[in-house]
This record gives structure tokens, C-alpha cells and sequence, in this order.
């Protein structure tokens, strides 16, 4: 995401590359291409402007800074925090107090609310340790409470649903009644789609939220529709007085201006960013770290906290014994790629850290890989999982017609999953990092 307005302003600042310090004359330059990129990323004129304006005037009061400083990282310092400051500065909670806690959630047809609605149940649950109930409030929309059914059965959170009753009001009253008399500290709404055109359907929400009194109110956006995404808040807001807004669908082609412009715009904090499908891509919204995604340099602070809730010590301490022993299975592999797709899709993965993007940005990173790996793997029986040197040419046979693969992939993977057995304990033995690189596999269909 935001790839095309990193590159721009990369391009803005190394035009003070060479110079000696800011002057006039050079700052106006970087400054007018700055805006340039903002507008391009969706940005409304008037914010860009302002944004810029800001910049400059700091930019030009730093005649005192030290030498040692380059103009072009200087001026990334600035647009950093400027950029931090105009997305609100500072994270902000969820309120979820009360008995129960109650959230609407809310927003256009299409937006990802009721996925959204699953993975909050699921933050909620696993990372504040409350108990939440899902309730299914979506009366219009064709199969909108089977999939939050499906959704609720996934993560292990129960729903409140009504066969007979159309009325959103009605059900969200008697699911908050049902929440409190079942020990449910937290419900969450998930409302019908709507567009804020629909004199209706936007009397009905505000209805809703009279009539269940919320401990906070949500808008869901998706973050592709850009400058639209802000105005639809706009209006949204000022019906609603919602308390935060989530952006959805950051892994697809995002430009940008929704995350910049939303919290100047409306006057509400982003409070959670989410991408992709799976249930574990939702993420608190820190301007800090999307200030440093959007300028190409990563966010390895959320890469490690995604990690760190994967991450199982004892696992490791027994991956590490094994790995010593040269004993390290299919497995072992197997459980490894299962938690490196739980952390969420290997672009969002690699665009956290610092530098790989641009590195990366030419290279078809193709998640399948990972299922055809798993797909190798489980066509193996227990005991060929357990001792990979089993494999002769008739087990690599059987796996290759169990998997739908060929069987030169078969080969070539065993013959990467070989290397890098060695070099995880060449590792382990202190051979150092460089070897291991130079002799790190790639996964079959990475092209």
C-alpha cells in the first residue's frame, strides 16, 4: 500500500540531495513536489496545502540545526511529524465500559463491516480478555447474517441472531438484554450497509443508536475510495457523531488520502486499520507508524508485536534442540508456515520493515506458495513428515499425485527444504547470518 506516494516523496526529498542546507529557493521546490504527491494520493488541495504550508514554515526555521544534518533528512524528519500530527498524533482507545459495553458499528454498502465486526470480537477476546457477543443486525442484505454466523463460529465468539424480526432496533435492545443476563461485558453491532443518500436507512441507524445508548460508535471505511471515503464520513458524522473510524482494505491499491485527510476532515481519530480476510489483520491505529509506512520506512514495531503473538517459547526452545540434532521435520516447517500466514499476507508482512519495500516492489510475492507448500507437506503420511530422508522416487510419486504437483516441484522443494535444514543448524552453531542468506531456499511458485 501507499507505494506510489512513498515514491513521490522520496523523489520530493532527494531533490535536497547535494545541498548544503535548506534555503528558500530549494524548500519551495521539495515543497511544491510534496503537494504534488499529496494530491495525486487523493488528498484534498486544501489539506495538502496546508500540510505543505506547515512544512515549509518549519523547514525554513532551522537555520540553527546542527550541519551534520542533510537537508533531504531533515526535511523527512518534518513531513514525519507533520504527517504524524495531521492523523491525530497519538493512538486512541476503544471505549468498551459498561454492562455490557456496547458498539455500533456502522457504514457504506461494501465497506467490510461485518468482517471488521468478526475481527474486533476476536481482538477483543484474545487481546483485552472479554467475553464478546456478535449481534447480527443486518436485515437487508441477502446471506449478511450467515456470514457473520460463519465468521462467529471461526473465532470462537457466539452471535445473537433473530429468524422472525426485522427490526434493528428491536433486536439490538433484546441482544444487549440477552448479553447482560449471559455475562457478555461487550456487544457488538453489526448494522446494514447503507448510503448516506437513503433518507431511510439513515434514520433507522440513528434510531439504532438512540435506542442502545452505545459506549462507542464506529464508521467503517474502505480506504481505496480516497477523498469519496472522507466525504461519506463527512456526512456519516454529522448524522451519527460516531467516536472513531476503522479503514479497511489497506492491502489493496490505497493511495493514501483516506488515512491523511479523514481525522483533519471529520474531527474523529482513526482507531483501527484492518487488511485483507483473515481474522488476525486487525491492527490499533498508530499515526506515528503510519507515518513512517507511508514515507518507505516500514513499521517493525507492529511486524514484531504481530510476531510476539505467534510466538511460543517453549516451541522455540524444542525447534532449537531439534535444529541442533539436525532433526528439524516437515513438521516442524509445516507449524512455522502456519504461523508466518497467521501474522497476515507476505506484502503487508515485508512492507514493515524498514527498506524492504522498495526493494521488494518488483517482485511477485505470491502468498499461494504457502498453500502449495501445506498442500505438499499433508499428501506426506505422519511417518514421511517425521523422517524426511525417507523419501525414495514411489513416496515422491504418491505425494506428487496427492498434492496436484509435479513431480520436479516435489524434488526441488525437498531439495530446498535439505539446504535449509543445514543451514538452520550451521546457524544454531554460530556459522553466522551471511551463509545462511546466501543459501536461503525459496518457497515453490516464488517467481
Amino acid at each position: 500500500m501507499f507505494e506510489n506516494l512513498s515514491e513521490k516523496l522520496d523523489l520530493a526529498f532527494k531533490s535536497l540531495k547535494g545541498e548544503g542546507k535548506l534555503t528558500e529557493l530549494n524548500v519551495a521546490n521539495s515543497i511544491k513536489e510534496i503537494r504534488r504527491a499529496l494530491v495525486a494520493a487523493d488528498v484534498n488541495y486544501k489539506i495538502a496545502k496546508e500540510f505543505t504550508d506547515k512544512v515549509k514554515d518549519k523547514a525554513l526555521g532551522t537555520e540553527n540545526v546542527l550541519a551534520s544534518v542533510k537537508p533531504g533528512d531533515l526535511m523527512v524528519k518534518i513531513v514525519q511529524d507533520e504527517m504524524t500530527a495531521l492523523m491525530g498524533g497519538q493512538a486512541e482507545g476503544i471505549n468498551i465500559k459498561g454492562n455490557p459495553g456496547v458498539i455500533l458499528v456502522s457504514g457504506l454498502q461494501g465497506s467490510g463491516k461485518t468482517t471488521f465486526s468478526g475481527k474486533l470480537a476476536k481482538y477483543l477476546k484474545e487481546k483485552k480478555s472479554k467475553k464478546p457477543l456478535l449481534v447480527a443486525c443486518d436485515v437487508y442484505r441477502p446471506a449478511a447474517v450467515d456470514q457473520l454466523t460463519v465468521i462467529a463460529e471461526q473465532i470462537g465468539v457466539p452471535i445473537y441472531k433473530e429468524s422472525e424480526s426485522k427490526d434493528p432496533v428491536s433486536i439490538s435492545k433484546n441482544a444487549i438484554a440477552w448479553a447482560r443476563s449471559n455475562s457478555h461485558d461487550v456487544v457488538i453491532i453489526d448494522t446494514a450497509g447503507r448510503l448516506s443518500v437513503d433518507e431511510e436507512m439513515m434514520a433507522e441507524i440513528e434510531q439504532v443508536k438512540k435506542s442502545v445508548q452505545p459506549t462507542e460508535t464506529l464508521f467503517v471505511v474502505d480506504s481505496m475510495t480516497g477523498q469519496d471515503a472522507v466525504n461519506t464520513a463527512m456526512v456519516f458524522n454529522e448524522r451519527l457523531q460516531f467516536d472513531g473510524v476503522v479503514l479497511t482494505k489497506l492491502d489493496g491499491d490505497t493511495r493514501g488520502g483516506a488515512a491523511l485527510s479523514i481525522r483533519y476532515s471529520v474531527g474523529k481519530p482513526i482507531k483501527f486499520v484492518s487488511s485483507g480476510e483473515k481474522m488476525e489483520t486487525l491492527d490499533v491505529f498508530h499515526p506515528d507508524r503510519m507515518a513512517q509506512r507511508i514515507l518507505g520506512m516500514g513499521d517493525i514495531v507492529s511486524f514484531v508485536e504481530r510476531a510476539q503473538e505467534q510466538f511460543d517459547e517453549k516451541e522455540a526452545e524444542r525447534l532449537e534442540k531439534k535444529i541442533r540434532k539436525n532433526k528439524f521435520d516437515f513438521n516442524d516447517f509445516l507449524g512455522q508456515l502456519q504461523q508466518i500466514r497467521r501474522m497476515g499476507d507476505m506484502r503487508s508482512l515485508i512492507n514493515m520493515i524498514p527498506g524492504m519495500s522498495k526493494m521488494t516492489k518488483d517482485l511477485d510475492i505470491d502468498d499461494k506458495a504457502f498453500v502449495r507448500v501445506e498442500a505438499i507437506i499433508q499428501s506426506m503420511t505422519p511417518r514421511e513428515r517425521a523422517n524426511p530422508d525417507l523419501l525414495n522416487l514411489s513416496r515422491k510419486k504418491r505425494i506428487a499425485s496427492g498434492s496436484g504437483r509435479d513431480l520436479n516441484e516435489i524434488n526441488m522443494f525437498i531439495k530446498q527444504f535439505d539446504q535449509m535444514r543445514k543451514m538452520l543448524q550451521m546457524m544454531s552453531k554460530g556459522k553466522g547470518m551471511d551463509k545462511f542468506m546466501q543459501g536461503m531456499p525459496n518457497l515453490p511458485g516464488k517467481r
